[in-house]
């Protein structure tokens, strides 16, 4: 079956997410609010778990606001190896140096 296209809200949190840097998290929350739409960080999550476009759209990036890793489609295992090739170390499941690497979009 083919995929479903993107909706418009999900193409706005895939351009979003581009902007994270590497090496740099962010989280479902501030991209909910640089969206403009602050009460949305649980459909930024979903979009973000429906994402065809990875690894151009690095999901792998977005974390929970309490530096927890959250969900990834691939496995938290691919996400910890993903974000460890880009210098950012968990430990215990949660971003290690998180004041650090922590992507705010102001």
């Amino acid at each position: 079956m083919p995929k479903k296209e993107p909706t418009p809200f999900s193409k706005e949190v895939y351009e979003a997410a581009r902007l994270i840097p590497c090496g740099r998290v962010s989280t479902y929350g501030e991209i909910a609010r640089f969206l403009k739409r602050p009460r949305t960080a649980r459909a930024v999550g979903n979009a973000l778990h429906n994402n065809p476009f990875a690894p151009e759209v690095p999901c792998h990036r977005v974390v929970l606001s309490n530096g927890h890793l959250g969900g990834f489609a691939d496995g938290a295992k691919r996400k910890i190896t993903l974000l460890k090739k880009e210098g950012v170390i968990s430990k215990a499941g949660r971003i290690d140096n998180w004041p650090e690497v922590f992507f705010s979009f102001k």
